[in-house]
């Protein structure tokens, strides 16, 4: 669980009502069923419009992704693949193939099957590159989804505010009622434009993040793969591949290597 996501929707929705009632709010106004239908229902309706089936059928798993998806660890990543340009400058790039099922990443056996199977240089970085541009494509699509629902909210919050102020306007008659009914009307605008900000467009922000961050680990691997069957040196591989990290993960990967070699 990426609790970073869950306390930051948390904390956000219960600023908000934590705010309504310190200024003397009923909470129990907050919550109305039929607002809750339009906005919502609405929402989802209006972005399915523009979605394949199969888009559709993705949304559970994009949240997946968003709230319990796991970041690839590239130190340890880093440490194979220099462990791999040892082990192929020492037995050749043969000796490769009884370490390709050591790893759970398909992208990462693909391309070491490619080296080892003598493939061209150039055609190993092409096809790896493509399968990059194509999951890159698809998290675009993915993260459209949100981007789109927020952009949805809002307005169906309006379309729900207009509808109960025109029934609002057909009990004029009603004076004591006017208040409670125009407060009502308004909370499905509250419901868009805080599902807007809160939910939808934080979710599409996370997905952008998880994407860049497997993006990162792909080009890693697209460049440590290729640097393997050029022969490079191990260790200078090793620093070659930190240049992908943001310094901080930079200063990890030294301090981890200044403790392997001490021990």
């Amino acid at each position: 669980m990426d609790f970073a996501s869950v306390f930051g929707m948390i904390a956000g929705i219960g600023a908000l009502v934590t705010a309504f009632v310190l200024e003397g709010g009923d909470i129990y106004a907050l919550f109305q069923g039929t607002a809750a239908l339009i906005v919502f229902g609405g929402t989802f309706a209006a972005t399915a419009v523009g979605l394949s089936r199969d888009q559709i059928l993705a949304i559970p798993a994009l949240l997946k992704v968003a709230f319990l998806g796991k970041t690839k660890d590239p130190h340890r990543l880093i440490r194979d693949l220099v462990e791999l340009a040892g082990t192929a400058r020492k037995e050749g790039l043969l000796a490769l193939e009884e370490r390709i099922e050591e790893f759970e990443d398909p992208f990462m056996k693909q391309g070491i099957q490619l080296i080892v199977d003598g493939v061209d240089p150039e055609l190993v970085r092409t096809m790896l590159e493509t399968d990059v541009q194509f999951l890159e494509n698809r998290h675009r699509q993915g993260v459209a989804i949100f981007e789109a629902a927020g952009g949805y909210a809002p307005t169906m919050g309006i379309i729900g505010t207009v509808m109960g102020l025109v029934h609002v306007l057909s009990n004029l008659s009603d004076i004591q009622s006017l208040g409670p009914l125009i407060a009502t009307a308004f909370i499905a605008t509250l419901y868009g434009v805080a599902s807007a900000n809160l939910i939808y467009f934080p979710i599409a922000t996370k997905l952008k993040l998880r994407s860049d961050e497997e993006i990162m680990i792909r080009e890693l691997i697209i460049e440590g793969v290729l640097s393997i069957q050029a022969g490079e040196n191990p260790t200078l591989l090793g620093q070659k591949l930190k240049a992908f990290l943001p310094p901080k993960w930079r200063e990890i990967e030294e301090r981890k290597g200044d403790s392997r070699e001490a021990a």
